[in-house]
């Protein structure tokens, strides 16, 4: 299995996360699967990699201290995919999803953790 995580503190409401997000998805080729507001969930729609390359994307956010403009986003990014390679598809998608996230406009990168772990 191949999984990567990633932590991000950025400058932004918690509440203008979700059609950020929604919006970077749906750029990876993904879309929401579940929304519980602090909690998303994200999958590669089906037909453009075998079943075991299909990339889940999990996302929680946390707001930092008493402050509304500082959220922190963890992000674990994981398919089925024996990670025999180091630029397997996961990790092109991770690396996709990061750049995005670094480069966004609509918020201001604070902080960022990345961790690569090819296989578990």
């Amino acid at each position: 299995m191949a999984r990567y995580t990633g932590i991000f503190t950025v400058a932004v409401k918690m509440e203008n996360l979700q059609p950020i997000f929604t919006e970077i998805f749906s750029y990876c080729g993904c879309e929401i699967l579940y929304n519980r507001g602090d909690y998303l969930m994200a999958r590669e729609f089906p037909g453009q990699v075998s079943f075991s390359k299909l990339v889940t994307i999990e996302i929680t956010f946390d707001r930092l201290t008493n402050t509304t403009e500082k959220t922190r986003i963890n992000i674990v990014i994981r398919n089925e995919e024996l990670a025999l390679k180091l630029d397997n598809h996961c990790r092109q998608v991770f690396d996709l999803l990061t750049k995005l996230i670094v480069e966004d406009s609509n918020w201001e990168l604070l902080d960022s953790i990345i961790e690569y772990n090819s296989s578990i």
